[in-house]
């Protein structure tokens, strides 16, 4: 099991690389668009670029936060609670975060579907708008893996992954 658990957890790292890249280019395109503006030759589709890096760089991100409980939480009282109180609150709030990942993904996939039958473009490049879809689909579904990677530590009582502020 722990085997599993590190794959997971190294799968989780590579598209929390992904999405600071994403991220990364991002800023890039946008320095360079500013740039661009002052020497006549802006980026072309500037917007269309941005969107597409920043919404990647999101969903591809919170996979790592549920990984490594980087995301918002009143651990000052969880903490203090003996650790049976503490792995059972953190499997709650796990369980509802992969509840709530799995309604995200359900609708989602819907919303998708429909994109990709319809073919609308985004204005400036003609991007398909599928395409803005495909890194939240990827970033819910890993976002679930996540998620049970996390209960699977809490009911085996194995170390959770850590991060510097911890």
């Amino acid at each position: 099991m722990p085997s599993l658990l590190r794959r997971i957890d190294g799968l989780i790292e590579i598209l929390a690389a992904l999405g600071l890249l994403a991220y990364a280019a991002a800023a890039l395109i946008s320095v360079a668009d500013v740039i661009g503006r002052r020497i006549g030759t802006p980026v072309q589709g500037v917007v269309d670029l941005v969107q597409l890096c920043v919404l990647a760089g999101a969903w591809l991100s919170i996979p790592w936060g549920f990984t490594v409980a980087g995301h918002v939480g009143v651990d000052f009282l969880v903490d203090r609670m003996p650790n049976g109180w503490q792995r059972l609150l953190r499997g709650v709030a796990a369980l509802s975060a992969l509840v709530l990942m799995a309604l995200i993904l359900w609708k989602c996939l819907g919303t998708y579907q429909m994109q990709v039958m319809l073919g609308d473009r985004s204005q400036q490049l003609g991007i398909p708008i599928s395409l803005y879809w495909l890194p939240l689909l990827v970033g819910v579904g890993a976002s679930m893996l996540a998620l049970l990677a996390v209960l699977l530590r809490l009911v085996l009582d194995l170390p959770q992954p850590r991060t510097a502020a911890h």
